[in-house]
């Protein structure tokens, strides 16, 4: 097949990286696949690096600028199936292929927030696209529900793991040479830094007494980065709040940590950056919003608190971090979890399967 994808989002986070390693997947598989983005998106200076084709498309905006520009792509790349990832990217591709009858498309939905219930709506996910893949259970269910999608179109594929590359790790051994010590307790998170991941309930919680003498591993950027650093210097845990910055590789970082904590405050897909902890053997402590159900269970691979709730936070963290048992058991549990339904291979496995049905019904 000749796949091509449309991002219009600039920045960076795990929506793009999945687009990239989707990508990488299926060349490997003999497909021939390309990205469309605009040239001063993130996607668009990583793509090479990876060796995944690169077309320039002035997709930012919705104007007949994007739209030609995207046709031209179109023209040139003749590709059997057009895969659109965000909102501005879905409409023009809309246009640019005759509302999906002239080139089939399939529209991936990576957020877990909902969309409204509106004839807008329902155009961009049930009139254009033949098929539409949500990142989980919980984000099919809210496009159903208020895109008043046919069940039998939608496809839940959530981003996989590579379970070779995130796999369970000697901590000692990951620490040495690092910022933390063998005997330190490390409590981490993955994330881009934006207000729905709610890092600042984390900040608030290593304030609580049970955990002053815990130690943060903040890894990835956004614009959140210098507010969070500020508020940690506030709060008087600056000396134990580690920020990484934007890392192309976390498998390290993960390693290095003893739990990793995710305090999402919205509804999420199902989180990359918790998949590939979970396949490094790290027990979880997060929230139960969106997709994260299904990924998490609770008591088993992890534990569930309220949204915004630093005390229950707190509290969570510093059960996993005493219970050592509890630790392993719920860590190899998580791994085990990600082993038997979110592997690499099945995203790329099922990606396959739905673009290829998409084509076969053009």
């Amino acid at each position: 097949m000749r796949i091509l994808h449309t991002e219009s989002s600039v920045g960076w986070g795990g929506q793009e990286i999945r687009v990239l390693d989707e990508s990488a997947g299926l060349i490997a598989r003999g497909h021939t696949v390309a990205i469309a983005a605009p040239a001063e998106a993130q996607i668009s200076l990583a793509a090479p690096k990876r060796g995944i084709p690169y077309y320039p498309a002035p997709i930012f905006n919705r104007n007949f600028r994007a739209l030609r520009g995207l046709r031209a792509v179109i023209s040139e790349f003749r590709p059997d199936v057009v895969v659109t990832h965000s909102s501005t990217d879905s409409w023009i591709t809309a246009l640019a292929t005759g509302f999906g009858r002239a080139i089939p498309v399939v529209r991936v939905r990576h957020l877990g927030a909902p969309v409204r219930s509106s004839a807008t709506t329902r155009f961009i996910y049930k009139t254009v696209p033949r098929l539409v893949v949500g990142t989980g259970n919980a984000v099919c269910e809210m496009l159903i529900r208020n895109a008043a999608l046919d069940p039998s179109r939608v496809f839940s594929i959530p981003t996989g793991t590579d379970t070779e590359k995130f796999a369970p790790c000697d901590r000692v051994q990951a620490r040495s040479g690092g910022p933390f010590s063998a005997a330190d307790k490390v409590v981490g998170i993955v994330a881009t830094l934006r207000r729905g991941k709610g890092v600042p309930v984390l900040l608030a919680a290593a304030t609580k007494p049970g955990l002053r003498d815990v130690k943060l591993l903040i890894v990835g950027d956004g614009f959140q980065l210098e507010p969070l650093k500020k508020e940690a210097a506030e709060l008087g845990i600056a000396d134990r709040v580690h920020f990484t910055g934007r890392q192309e590789d976390v498998t390290g970082f993960l390693n290095m940590m003893d739990v990793f904590v995710l305090p999402a405050l919205v509804d999420e897909g199902v989180p990359q950056a918790m998949s590939q902890a979970m396949a490094s053997g790290l027990p979880v402590v997060t929230t139960p919003s969106g997709a994260i159900t299904e990924l998490v269970r609770d008591g088993e691979t992890g534990l569930f608190t309220p949204r915004g709730d630093a005390e229950a936070l707190a509290a969570a963290i510093k059960r996993v971090l005493e219970d050592k048992e509890l630790a392993k058991r719920m860590g190899a549990a998580a791994r085990a979890h990600i082993e038997a339904g979110y592997t690499r291979k099945k995203m790329l496995d099922d990606m396959e399967m739905v673009l290829a049905r998409a084509v076969e019904r053009r």
